[in-house]
């Protein structure tokens, strides 16, 4: 199974806020219809979700299919490329991974690099999650 949990606030750059003489509205307008694009391409009955609040750009997403998705955390990393002052964080657990299979993962967004962590609150999945399997 393949556990995935998230949330990105979009951000044209680390530098331009809504309050700033730089922001340029038009540029975030135009990230934002790319990511809305392509969340209509990757769609599927799991949570992937953009909205606009008090001024500022998220995403969520959620899901549990029954195997690895690649082009969800492909989606991840491509909003920090389109917008290089996002940051966030991702959860992931994916039990067919041989090299993370007992734990889980973080990637984590900060000015639109990606990179990947343990999650020590949630790992190791057994036992701390979960039961040792006894068949």
């Amino acid at each position: 199974m393949f556990e995935y949990h998230g949330w990105i606030n979009v951000q044209e750059s680390a530098g331009a806020g809504a309050d700033d003489d730089d922001f340029d509205d038009g540029r975030l307008r135009e990230i934002v219809e790319g990511i809305e694009r392509r969340i209509r391409e990757i769609d599927s009955p799991y949570l992937l979700d953009l909205r606009w609040m008090n001024g500022q750009v998220f995403v969520h997403v959620g899901g549990f299919p029954n195997h690895r998705d690649a082009e969800i955390v492909g989606f991840f990393q491509e909003i920090g490329e389109r917008a290089p002052g996002s940051y966030g964080l991702l959860h992931v657990r994916d039990d067919e991974d041989p090299a993370r299979e007992n734990e889980v993962l973080v990637i984590r967004m900060v000015r639109g690099r990606v990179t990947e962590h343990s999650e020590p609150l949630l790992s190791p999945c057994i036992p701390l999650l979960e039961d040792q399997f006894e068949g």
